[in-house]
């Protein structure tokens, strides 16, 4: 079990909108730092080191908004994953896709720990908000038909949402030795790109509430 009270917790989100969102809801909290990971696996992996060999952490956490699998995470709600997933790392085939464990290249999946994922349930779960658990995947290409949906559904039926960090900031945290979680405000349904049917306004409101809950597990 890990005990995180009075410990070091680095958040690590996207983009600056989405830090400030955090940040808000953490107040004058100081014991939790907030940063910058940059859009994408690759640069978010890159991000999260340098930061966590500037500091002494406890856990990190990927934070942001995201986009939310229909049926399973509705807009407005918050996911919190248990598996942090990168879909779309392994190969082509005539059979279909071959995720890297497969290829014998390494693993595309970090397990969140059980017990830190349930104290952040019950804090969670104080907001209006509907809370979730599943696995969040990792994309380098956002989707944007029904049929990819579809296909990452099929692949991968724990799926709850999708974003574009969550696996290199939980990989960087591995190669330190510490644990990592993911959380998302879900701004979308994944599927076809509807810009007007997105509520990130709503979604940075949830997420500032999630981050101003959080630090009751902290």
């Amino acid at each position: 079990m890990l005990h995180l009270k009075n410990k070091n917790i680095l958040v690590m989100t996207a983009v600056d909108a989405e830090r400030q969102a955090v940040l808000r809801g953490l107040k004058e909290n100081t014991s939790i730092t907030v940063t910058v990971a940059g859009v994408g696996p690759a640069e978010a992996a890159a991000n999260t080191a340098i930061a966590l060999s500037k500091g002494h952490y406890d856990l990190v956490i990927s934070m942001g908004i995201a986009g939310g699998f229909v049926n399973k995470a509705p807009v407005g709600s918050v996911v919190i994953a248990d598996q942090i997933i990168h879909a779309d790392l392994g190969a082509e085939s005539s059979e279909g896709f071959l995720p890297v464990e497969q290829l014998g290249f390494g693993t595309s999946k970090v397990t969140v720990d059980e017990q830190l994922m349930k104290n952040m349930l019950l804090a969670l779960e104080k907001l209006e908000a509907s809370v979730r658990i599943g696995s969040i995947l990792t994309l380098s290409t956002v989707t944007g038909t029904k049929q990819t949906a579809d296909v990452l559904q099929q692949r991968y039926p724990h799926a709850v949402a999708e974003a574009m960090e969550g696996f290199g900031v939980a990989i960087a945290a591995e190669q330190f030795g510490l644990p990592c979680m993911e959380i998302r405000a879900i701004s979308n349904p994944i599927g076809p790109r509807d810009r007007e049917a997105w509520k990130i306004k709503e979604a940075f409101a949830i997420l500032e509430k999630s981050s101003e809950m959080i630090q009751e597990v902290f």
